[in-house]
């Protein structure tokens, strides 16, 4: 074997290597990209329940801020107490939905650390 075919295939063996290192890399950094994605997408559920019931929770304080001035204080009442209930248990989905996603990027995350030896 000549210098010059040596060391093509030295060279070609070595960049396989590389690639194998790199390629092994990108694998481990794949279960956190999961993870990041699935925390991401369990934020944006809470942001958008929270949202919901909060506007809600505006909605129905300005009919009872309306049913107060006509003098009718026990709709208005009623009417507070349903816009803060509907808000909390928006509240309370949207954590949770936050908290499942998390955990399934958690599992997706150490599933594939587990799979591929990391």
């Amino acid at each position: 074997m000549n210098h010059a075919l040596r060391s093509r295939v030295l060279m070609a063996v070595l960049g396989v290597c590389a690639l194998g290192a790199v390629s092994a890399a990108s694998a481990g950094d794949f279960g956190d990209r999961v993870d990041r994605r699935f925390d991401r997408h369990g934020d944006r559920i809470e942001a958008r329940l929270a949202r919901k019931g909060d506007r809600i929770d505006h909605r129905l304080d300005l009919r009872a801020d309306r049913q107060a001035a006509l003098g009718h204080g026990n709709n208005a009442v009623r009417l507070d107490r349903k816009g803060d209930r509907i808000d909390q248990r928006l509240d309370r989905r949207g954590d949770l939905a936050d908290a499942r996603w998390d955990r399934r990027g958690d599992r997706v995350e150490r599933r594939w650390d587990r799979w591929h030896g990391h």
